[in-house]
């Protein structure tokens, strides 16, 4: 990969890295379900309007507007309210290890001993965070990791549907997803005028930084990307996104490093990278 589109795929997952501190930010100054109301607002706004749908693919977006827009990332946004932002990043990167078990469940995917290595390691992980002082309340792990849950469960959702362009798939679940996340605000949280005429740069920042630079902006490179190089060279890369997220909460929230952080998200990020990378030579003619 040139130097330059290496860049741009850092940049990429530094914008991620930062969304997790930005989400964290703005869940404490705005009630998380109004904040993720506003953020699915926005993205509508800025994309539905310039893209178009067909018969075919309105169930399927309307399926993942509730396992995508009204379960994962509200269950993101609930859970990192009350867990450190590196942890948080490491935990919601489970959705690779659950959606490698419910390919072999639903689509049988074959498991080789390669794979099967990679979910010891991923899982092995989180237990080794379990023992440390890091891991939240059990919560917010279980929200967390029921929202890389419903992150796996979306990702096939997407695989058996007929393609959708990124950008379109990001506008039109934004748009379905509202009336659910604003029945969840209404519901469960109160006082939202106040909140909204006290929130701060904090909260206002996380509504824009979540829907142009996170869901627009990065995912628009992200994708170039993957039209430019194979994705055995690209999807790596997003290895680094938890890295990246423990560092900048060590160095902007003051999150602390203890030991079972540093084992547990190095055997949680080994495992990703054994379940994503192929390893060995390829194969002439493969």
């Amino acid at each position: 990969m040139p130097l330059r589109d290496l860049l741009l795929g850092l940049t990429v997952i530094a914008i991620w890295a930062l969304n997790i501190i930005v989400i964290k930010l703005g869940v404490a100054d705005m009630p998380p379900l109004l904040l993720m109301t506003l953020r699915f607002m926005l993205v509508a706004a800025l994309i539905v309007p310039f893209t178009r749908i067909t018969r075919e693919q309105l169930p399927w977006l309307l399926l993942l507007s509730v396992t995508f827009g009204g379960l994962h990332f509200p269950l993101l946004f609930l859970g990192l309210g009350e867990a450190e932002a590196g942890t948080g990043a490491l935990l919601v990167q489970m959705g690779t290890p659950f959606a490698t078990l419910l390919a072999a469940l639903f689509l049988k995917e074959r498991l080789n001993l390669r794979r099967w290595l990679g979910l010891a390691l991923s899982f092995g992980g989180v237990v080794v965070l379990a023992g440390g002082p890091s891991l939240p309340s059990l919560l917010a792990t279980s929200l967390l990791l029921a929202s890389a849950f419903f992150w796996a469960v979306s990702n096939l959702i997407i695989k058996a549907a007929p393609t959708i362009s990124p950008l379109t798939l990001a506008g039109w679940i934004a748009l379905f997803a509202i009336p659910q996340v604003a029945l969840g605000t209404w519901w469960f949280e109160a006082d939202q005028w106040a909140a909204l005429s006290r929130a701060g740069w904090a909260g206002w920042g996380a509504v824009f930084y979540t829907a142009v630079m996170s869901s627009i902006v990065a995912y628009g490179m992200w994708y170039r990307l993957l039209q430019k190089h194979p994705v055995s060279r690209v999807v790596p890369l997003s290895l680094l996104m938890p890295v990246f997220a423990v560092l900048l909460g060590m160095w902007l929230l003051g999150d602390p490093l203890g030991a079972n952080k540093l084992f547990g998200g190095l055997m949680v990020v080994a495992g990703l990278a054994v379940i994503n990378i192929r390893f060995g030579k390829k194969r002439k003619g493969a």
